[in-house]
């Protein structure tokens, strides 16, 4: 047992924050001086880890359901949707492929519904914090079971049956891992990715999209042929950036990464080399899906038309509704813009000042945004708002990332260890 800890667990933070630190793959357990995480975790029944389970797969459906009728209406997408060229040819060139892994963002509200507020289909993260507070606090929990102990294997499995879609007969021998290298938020995750491969004997090569080269040999990383690529670079990023709000000053690269994507587009429709997450979720993680999911409900099956009431918050394109009537209900909307995540691009009603929300409803570009229906979360015992992020590989639940905040889901969220009863 590591020192700092006990018979069921660590003495204080510190302790369990030495633990982290030797696990070689999480070094931040401090954010701006505040703990990121609680050694206290979740516990979950058997009952309502099964329905936020359930949800999550029903949501996850009903994107493959969305894609379906996208790829058989080109027209729609066109109609619905503001991409971009790049962001077409990246919609494209996927042939209705977007699914490897994701992550449905569940809350259970004050009425006992589950609520989606978007499924993270793109580059989905948090996946060690899952993970490694999940080992290292289990043991003061009890008699209970961690959900997050296959995620490994299941990932693995996803992986492998993502290459054989493209031919049975290949092995996968060789990972390109492409990120954005000059951040370091994401470090930890390359870093776990790199060793569940590894321990498997898969050879690893990480790089940036500019470490990406087509050949005569297929695609290359940093020089290296590679079967695969594990794409942890947003969609958003490859091709044209550019601004939401009306009086943002733009982006100082606003060009698409014409060489790599091209490079990597041409070589996954060549069959050359397998792309997880497939480029297809350009479409799914816009959230314009969420209101395509309410404006056109009338394309989904009757099935899926009751999953979208149930799961989904209402959803609709600024384009859709009067801003003044956005204006005057400040209590029930949330504004998200297609491709934001947590922070200046969602901003929550009840959760900011009017002087805010007036100038966001102003500035907010409407073919860019969606308003949301706002709804209340059932807070924890501490008046915190628990959100359930589900993991699915390949469609099915497959673990826990949770996270509490007083408020909408940012940064400054707390992650809590997420287990469930025997």
């Amino acid at each position: 047992m590591l020192e700092g800890a006990g018979q069921y667990g660590y003495r204080d933070y510190a302790g369990f924050a030495r633990a982290l630190y030797e696990t070689g793959v999480l070094s931040d357990p401090w954010l701006n001086g505040n703990e990121r995480f609680e050694l206290e975790g979740v516990v979950l029944c058997e009952a309502r880890a099964r329905a936020l389970n359930r949800a999550a797969e029903c949501v996850a459906y009903l994107h493959q359901e969305l894609v379906e009728i996208l790829a058989g209406a080109p027209h729609l997408l066109r109609a619905f949707y503001s991409l971009t060229p790049s962001q077409l040819a990246m919609w494209e060139s996927a042939g209705g492929l977007w699914h490897g892994m994701a992550r449905a963002d569940l809350f259970i509200c004050s009425d006992g519904r589950i609520q989606c507020c978007e499924l993270n289909s793109d580059t989905p993260s948090g996946q060690p914090e899952a993970v490694l507070l999940n080992e290292l606090l289990k043991g003061r929990h009890g008699a209970v079971v961690d959900p997050n102990q296959l995620l490994a294997t299941r990932y693995l499995k996803m992986l492998r049956a993502s290459l054989a879609k493209r031919d049975q007969s290949l092995r996968l021998n060789r990972v390109g891992i492409i990120y954005p290298t000059e951040l370091t938020e994401d470090l930890g995750m390359i870093t776990l990715f790199r060793r569940w491969l590894e321990a498997e004997g898969i050879e690893v090569v990480c790089g940036s999209p500019y470490n990406l080269r087509r050949n005569s040999r297929g695609v290359e990383v940093m020089g290296t042929r590679v079967d695969m690529i594990v794409r942890h670079y947003k969609t958003d990023w490859w091709g044209e950036r550019e601004p939401v709000w009306a009086d943002s000053p733009g982006y100082p690269d606003p060009e698409p990464l014409y060489g790599p994507l091209g490079a990597l587009l041409t070589a996954e429709m060549m069959g050359e080399v397998t792309v997880v997450n497939p480029f297809g979720s350009v479409v799914t993680q816009n959230k314009l899906s969420l209101a395509f999911f309410w404006e056109e409900q009338a394309r989904f099956s009757r099935r899926v038309q009751k999953w979208i009431r149930a799961y989904i918050p209402e959803t609709y394109r600024l384009t859709s509704l009067d801003p003044e009537r956005l204006k005057a209900e400040q209590h029930l909307w949330a504004l998200k813009s297609d491709y934001g995540c947590e922070g200046e691009e969602t901003v929550c009603g009840p959760f900011v000042t009017e002087e805010v929300w007036l100038k966001s409803v102003e500035q907010a570009l409407p073919h860019r945004f969606v308003a949301q229906r706002f709804f209340e979360t059932a807070p924890d015992a501490e008046g915190r708002l628990p959100n359930y992020g589900v993991y699915l590989l390949g469609g099915s639940a497959a673990g826990y990332f949770t996270r509490l905040s007083t408020q909408s889901t940012g940064y400054g969220a707390v992650t809590v260890p997420t287990f469930v009863t025997r």
